[in-house]
């Protein structure tokens, strides 16, 4: 077995790059997600050394220090990124030539070729799902025999072998939380919606809905929603509940882990039972009696993803939703005591400065407790990225989805609407939604309760208004 070194690099000061976050940036207030994806790998190669630089404060100094120890490295990378990992293997190789190097990621996933002639410092890509063609490379296989491996040969030559099967059997995998414990600080990860310290991780991988923006899905995960067993997920949080003591909340971060509702009952169940608080991804469609359930059985808040209040452009991307079940939906989360965490984007297909007023005022009507705007980001291997070029609407030098310091940048552009306009309405919508006096008073009653809410409410606020300041500076 290779000695080996799973790495999530260093890049920009705070940025959510990590192999958990679905949309890499930085965020409105210091975020950061657990690097699950690398984790759910280093957790099947022994002995093992799993590295998230930006969260731990970590310089590329620090990472070089450390490179001879191992025989292989396997980072994890992104659009954004991408450029700045290549140069860190490349800065590793120089420091230990005989290390073998390469990608995991949606990115290369996409674009296994034009990922390995970007250096040839590039060892290897792994496709799709990686965890066990990753573990085969670890395992000191000959390459040619990796399915779902990417390689340059001996003489210098890119080869392809095919395609890894879909992992059905997903209780396969062992639990992450194990390499959370030996590799992490897990006090580091911090998601404004969610109590601190957290723990996130997935219960399965796959997405039936079919998103035209959405990344996971239509580049690693699929669309089958694959899951583990309703035992094997309880096993995972009690382990975890015994080794963080600490931890105020799970989180289940599957793209949408109320899609099977009866397991979803299930799961729910079990955790009441061990008195777990915990959140989830959900669409906005869940029955008002699955909701109950959930909330009876220890669940704090929702992660919905309502993206637009505009009908038409909900079927542009093929949500699958209606705005007046979303409507429903919040209205009995409201009524059961469900706190929602609401995310939306401006830019999507058939965005108008009218559908971006529509959107406004449809997310101040259902009220979500928090929010999150993003700009429509066409990531390689999405079909938005895909119309995104067939139409003209994404600009070469708007590619990376970032500037030069991580910040999301407006990349779509449209006849009738500007990346400056679409990029300014993002200020305007957070202003329009928070700056309100009920949501001031609902924030500040929430602060008076909890000194600790107080201090991290106040310190968010300054991180926010830093980052709106920074975001001015970019239009001027």
């Amino acid at each position: 077995m290779m000695k080996t070194l799973f790495l999530q690099a260093p890049s920009f000061d705070g940025f959510d790059g990590g192999a958990g976050s679905r949309y890499q940036a930085r965020r409105e207030i210091r975020s950061f997600w657990f690097p699950t994806w690398l984790a759910q790998v280093a957790a099947l190669v022994p002995d093992s050394k799993l590295i998230d630089a930006v969260p731990h404060g970590l310089t590329l100094d620090d990472i070089l220090r450390q490179a001879r120890q191992y025989d292989l490295a396997v980072l994890h990378t992104s659009t954004p990124s991408f450029g700045s990992d290549v140069s860190v293997v490349e800065a590793l190789k120089a420091a230990n030539p005989a290390l073998k190097a390469g990608f995991v990621g949606a990115r290369v996933a996409v674009e296994p070729h034009a990922s390995l002639a970007a250096s040839a410092a590039i060892d290897f890509v792994a496709g799709n799902e990686f965890d066990f063609t990753i573990k085969e490379l670890a395992e000191g296989r000959d390459l040619s025999t990796i399915t779902g491996l990417s390689y340059r040969d001996a003489a210098g030559a890119i080869r392809h072998n095919p395609p890894r099967a879909i992992l059905d059997d997903m209780d396969q995998l062992p639990f992450v939380t194990p390499v959370y414990k030996r590799d992490l600080t897990i006090e580091k990860y911090f998601i404004g919606y969610l109590k601190h310290p957290y723990l996130s991780l997935y219960t399965g991988r796959g997405c039936k809905s079919r998103c035209s923006f959405c990344l996971w899905p239509q580049t690693v995960g699929g669309h089958r929603y694959r899951t583990r067993s309703v035992g094997n997920v309880v096993e995972e949080i009690r382990w975890a509940q015994r080794a963080f003591p600490q931890v105020k909340e799970f989180f289940f971060d599957d793209d949408t882990f109320t899609d099977d509702r009866p397991r979803t009952e299930a799961i729910a169940r079990e955790l009441g039972a061990i008195g777990v608080t915990w959140s989830c991804n959900a669409k906005a469609n869940v029955p008002r009696e699955t909701l109950k359930v959930m909330r009876d059985n220890g669940l704090r808040l929702l992660l919905v993803g309502y993206e637009s209040g505009n009908q038409q452009i909900l079927h542009n991307i093929r949500k699958g939703m209606r705005v007046d079940v979303a409507r429903r939906f919040t209205r009995d989360c409201h009524e059961l005591g469900i706190t929602i965490h609401g995310t939306f984007i401006l830019g999507l297909p058939g965005e108008t400065r009218q559908t971006i007023e529509e959107t406004i005022r449809f997310a101040r009507e259902i009220n979500p407790h928090t929010i999150q705007v993003s700009i429509a980001a066409p990531y390689p291997g999405t079909e938005l990225y895909r119309q995104a070029l067939e139409h003209g609407w994404l600009d070469q030098e708007h590619a990376d989805l970032v500037d030069a310091h991580g910040v999301q940048i407006a990349p779509l552009h449209y006849p009738h609407l500007s990346h400056t306009e679409i990029f300014q309405s993002v200020e305007e919508f957070y202003r329009r939604f928070y700056f309100r006096a009920p949501k001031i008073a609902t924030i500040v009653s929430e602060m008076a309760r909890s000194p600790q809410m107080m201090t991290r409410r106040l310190r968010e606020g300054v991180e926010f208004f830093a980052f709106l300041r920074e975001r001015r500076a970019q239009v001027h």
